[in-house]
């Protein structure tokens, strides 16, 4: 028997194969941290299809933060400016459920809210729907996919009838051209980086395009990068098929036969000519020539993307715009090509599959559909009607009704908002009106406790087991390893036992998470991610596995063995509905060049560019973008406690361009200020030719119990896309004062003089 356990590393959403063991093993020297303490081995996974072995410092140090600050038993308090008081499950379980139903029975179902997580296992995300949606008929469950996916998702519904990613971690190594655009990927998704730049500089002829306002370690590797100006995408993206249109490198027979609303796209398009296009996006025409000569002279085009793309207010337009390239050059449902959003959660894939956003239901349905609605009662012995046809409250409509009174419970789990949410103070100051916030972790403190009522301490990684789907569609079983914290609990056997109590006994009858699991891939069956093959038997057995995976192929393969696996042609897959037969293999969807649409066809969305919802003016003259970087990941819960990567990123920064820097008598390491109309926020400067003139940086991940007056989402603004509700937490103008050495000593001695 192998000492190595396998599992899934918990950060981003390559989902990366990894193997763990204790630290003491027979004949070897106890692995321990740089504090001397006992921690688990990790090492990357070889069998794992995903990441073939490999793992990045964030998933070869994970071990090390499982025991540091850890919240260890329940707490609550009546109020936020008590302390915290020890109490048992017992007691915590039953304040939780009184209040719920005097809350469910006065102010009404609508006035209950969960906001969930990525970081949930898809066990945990279906028993918190099954518990909302279902039981108690409040669609208010929402996830921070909302801040991360959402925009992809909604594109892929509008243009395929669809949610799901139909490429797969292969093509990376068989495309032609890969076009990079609002993604840097070799900090952000390091593995997949990894495989295409290999690939890249091995094969001399594929051309790789990375769009982004800086030059990351991402667009180092790149034959062209396309410095646009934030905004711009979509100026960008139809003027390089404008530049496809003029030049015939189109595939007229694939847009006959397989798409509509072409007609609409052509009347958009021709106002995008390559000199309009070069001045709005602060590019050569040369340059924007290059790009559409690249992607219209290759037989294989790969687009991937990520949060530049959909934390915009155009997000879902930009998904679209990406996608009307592919479908005017055919570039789909084939090896090395089509378009490939870039997961940020290691579950978030999971999480859309089982229902986690306000407007979803297991199994890609959504609230609003009625035969969708009737499934899911018909499943879960709820009398008809019991689902509310209406989507429910987003996350940031969760903060916006917390001002205004409808918010009368807040459940948060396994997320962080007093950090990651848009607007930070206005957010900040709706969490403190909360009448009642549950806070569900597995540390403390973080900057979210602060507003809690209940504390409930969770088991995470490595401590319970259940399933995560990664960015290619791929399903690996993370097992427990460890035992958790001695009262610390799955997410969803918090869930379950609260169902319990509120009197959904025979709703929540489960004994384990595999029970949880096969009850939820039963309610796949015919869907889009047809996942009735797969349980946890299945996993351990025959390892990683990507979806469709029907249970009449159970047993036929693992990932990424091609096999043809005709679809269901129920009227009701996707947005609109409609007959598809959208055939697929176990790597790719769409194979056929069908789509889950009403008319079977890719639909091309005609879309002007419409620019920044807060562009820059001469009061607030420069743009900030923000981002993650390579070691850190969101808001340091984990990553804050482990000591290399604090090591490799030991405080924000703010990069600004030389040219703009000396305007403003900026250099090195000088303290600058940045102020938007929303709040302010103080980095150290980053002086560099890395980021464009006119646009600045920072990093995301610094909240304040981490860093003084540095976090980034102070700045940004709430607005967000009509269609996916995503907030623009990628741009928001902003103004820099520069703070002297001076000044910042003479504060300091004032300060010391108070005390």
């Amino acid at each position: 028997m192998s000492e190595f356990i396998k599992t899934l590393c918990p950060y981003c959403g390559v989902g990366c194969g990894l193997e763990v063991s204790p630290p003491a093993q027979h004949g070897k020297a106890t692995n321990r941290d740089s504090q001397g303490n006992p921690t688990w081995r990790v090492r990357g996974d070889k069998a794992h299809p995903s990441s073939q072995g490999m793992v990045c410092v964030k998933g070869a140090t994970i071990a090390e933060s499982l025991d540091k600050n850890r919240l260890h038993y329940p707490m609550v308090r009546d109020s936020l400016d008590q302390e915290f008081r020890r109490v048992s499950w017992d007691e915590a379980f039953n304040i939780i459920t009184q209040r719920i139903q005097t809350v469910r029975f006065t102010q009404g179902p609508e006035a209950l809210c969960m906001y969930g997580s990525g970081q949930f296992q898809t066990e945990d995300y279906y028993i918190a729907q099954k518990l909302m949606k279902g039981c108690l008929g409040s669609n208010n469950f929402d996830a921070n996919s909302r801040l991360c996916m959402s925009s992809a998702v909604a594109g892929y519904i509008q243009s395929f009838g669809s949610d799901g990613p139909p490429c797969c971690y292969e093509d990376l190594e068989l495309t032609d051209c890969a076009f990079l655009i609002g993604t840097n990927t070799a900090e952000c998704h390091p593995i997949v980086f990894n495989r295409l730049e290999k690939y890249h500089k091995k094969n001399r002829k594929v051309k790789m395009i990375v769009v982004d306002p800086r030059r990351t370690p991402t667009a180092e590797a790149a034959d062209l990068h396309l410095a646009i100006r934030p905004g711009t995408d979509i100026d960008l993206l139809n003027g390089i098929a404008h530049l496809l249109m003029r030049w015939n490198y189109i595939d007229t027979m694939f847009m006959d036969d397989c798409t509509s609303n072409f007609p609409a796209y052509i009347q958009v398009i021709c106002h995008y000519p390559p000199e309009v296009v070069a001045r709005q996006c602060g590019i050569s025409i040369e340059d924007l020539e290059t790009a559409a000569r690249y992607w219209g002279q290759s037989q294989r085009v790969l687009s991937l993307w990520s949060m530049g793309v959909n934390q915009s207010s155009e997000g879902t337009a930009k998904v679209r715009t990406i996608i009307n390239l592919h479908l005017m050059t055919g570039q789909i449902g084939k090896p090395g090509a089509g378009p490939f959003s870039l997961t940020g959660q290691p579950n978030a894939m999971g999480g859309r599959e089982a229902g986690g956003l306000a407007h979803l239901l297991p199994g890609y349905r959504t609230v609003k559909n009625p035969q969708h609605r009737a499934e899911i009662e018909e499943f879960w012995g709820l009398k008809p009607g019991q689902i509310s046809p209406n989507p429910g409250l987003t996350a940031w409509d969760m903060i916006t009704g917390l001002e205004n009174g409808a918010v009368e419970l807040l459940w948060i789990a396994a997320t962080n908002p007093a950090v990651s949410m848009p607007d930070l103070e206005r957010t900040k100051k709706a969490l403190l009106r909360s009448p009642f916030t549950i806070y569900q972790d597995a540390y403390y403190p973080t900057e979210t406790s602060a507003y809690a009522h209940v504390l409930l301490p969770a088991a995470q990684w490595g401590e319970k087991t259940g399933v995560m789907t990664n960015s290619e569609r791929v399903v690996t079983l993370c097992q427990a390893f460890r035992q958790p914290p001695p009262e610390a609990k799955a997410d969803w056997e918090i869930f379950t036992e609260v169902g319990r109590r509120l009197g959904f006994e025979r709703e929540f009858a489960f004994a384990n998470s595999a029970e949880v699991y096969a009850e939820f891939a039963k309610l796949t069956k015919t869907r889009p991610c047809d996942m009735t093959g797969i349980s946890h038997e299945q996993l351990q057995a025959e390892g990683p596995t990507q979806w469709p995976h029907p249970e009449e192929s159970r047993g036929s393969r693992g990932a990424g063995r091609e096999v043809g696996a005709e679809a269901s042609s129920d009227p009701n897959f996707g947005e609109a509905g409609g007959e598809a037969s959208a055939n697929c293999s176990g790597k790719r969807l769409y194979t056929n060049l069908r789509f889950y649409t009403p008319d079977g066809r890719a639909r091309f969305g005609a879309y002007y560019s419409k620019g920044l919802a807060e562009p820059p003016d001469p009061d607030y003259p420069f743009v900030l973008t923000n981002g993650r970087l390579y070691g850190h990941w969101h808001t340091q819960t984990r990553t804050g406690q482990i000591e290399k990567i604090c090591k490799m990123h030991p405080e924000p920064f703010i990069e600004i361009h030389p040219r703009d820097a000396a305007q403003l008598g900026i250099v090195d390491n000088m303290y600058v200020e940045v102020r938007s109309r929303r709040g302010k926020a103080k980095f150290p400067a980053k002086v560099t030719k890395a980021i464009a003139p006119g646009t600045v940086f920072v990093p995301m991940h610094w909240g304040s119990l981490w860093a003084d007056n540095a976090e980034a989402n102070a700045l940004t603004h709430p607005e967000s896309c009509p269609d996916s509700l995503q907030p623009e937490l990628k741009a928001c103008a902003v103004q820099l004062i520069p703070i002297s050495v001076e000044i910042t000593i003479k504060n300091h001695q004032l300060q010391s003089s108070q005390w």
